[in-house]
């Protein structure tokens, strides 16, 4: 059985139906009539609006840092993050139109021990970014073998900007989470769990040096859809 990933307009939709449920003063939305409705999408449509950050309404992630990691604190851990949304860029099988939260750019991290070990060092294609305030998720595709993972290996990165005197924060999938406990190697240890696009952890390590600037805008609509028609033809599928 094969399952479609999940694409743009399924958050709009359990937006709009939760929005849907309640009407001002109490009323049920759905006892409002057009009226109540059509008021419905206007303040959904203020909402969006009014949350679209600046780069033309795309989303966006800038910055260089380095990271204080709990497992290695001694270590010079740092990431280079550049990413920018591009909708509906990248055509993937069943959803030849791409997805809202396609994405471009590049991450660059490494990892040098105190101890003086060889640092490692690795690239990545971004294919996905979605953003929520300050905060960010986004997926880059390695560009070559790391010691640890193959080329073409997924990876998830989280950005958080931080506010209010507070340090900026990072997380990434192949530092505290993602084990896949049902799949085991030959030696009968757990497995990395393959990560989806948009994919990350929270942002567990805090950055020490450096820093990220997130821009937010909220998801485009699905091209040529409206309403409930949005929905299934962004939704998950299920094929036999």
């Amino acid at each position: 059985m094969k399952r479609a990933v999940v694409a743009a307009g399924v958050a709009g939709a359990v937006l709009a139906g939760v929005m849907g449920v309640v009407a001002p003063g109490g009323a049920a939305a759905a006892g409002g009539g057009a009226g109540a409705g059509a008021g419905v999408g206007a303040r959904a449509k203020a909402v969006v609006g009014a949350s679209v950050g600046v780069e033309g309404g795309r989303a966006s992630v800038h910055g260089a840092a380095r990271v204080a990691y709990v497992e290695s604190l001694q270590d010079d851990i740092r990431f280079t993050v550049h990413a920018r949304s591009v909708p509906f860029s990248r055509p993937v099988p069943g959803i030849p139109g791409g997805m809202a939260t396609d994405a471009e750019g590049v991450v660059k991290f490494s990892h040098a021990a105190p101890a003086g070990s060889k640092p490692v060092a690795a690239e990545a294609t971004v294919d996905c970014l979605v953003t929520s305030g300050r905060t960010a998720t986004l997926t880059a595709v390695l560009k070559a073998d790391t010691p640890a993972m193959p080329r073409g290996t997924r990876i998830g990165i989280s950005v958080q900007q931080g506010g209010k005197g507070e340090p900026d924060r990072l997380g990434f999938s192949w530092g505290a989470a993602n084990v896949d406990t049902g799949t085991l190697d030959e030696k009968g240890d757990v497995t990395l769990s393959r990560v989806g696009t948009c994919m990350a952890p929270a942002p567990f390590t805090t950055v020490i040096k450096g820093g990220f600037r997130v821009v937010h805008a909220e998801l485009a609509k699905f091209p040529g859809t409206r309403g409930a028609e949005g929905t299934r033809a962004a939704g998950v599928q299920r094929r036999g």
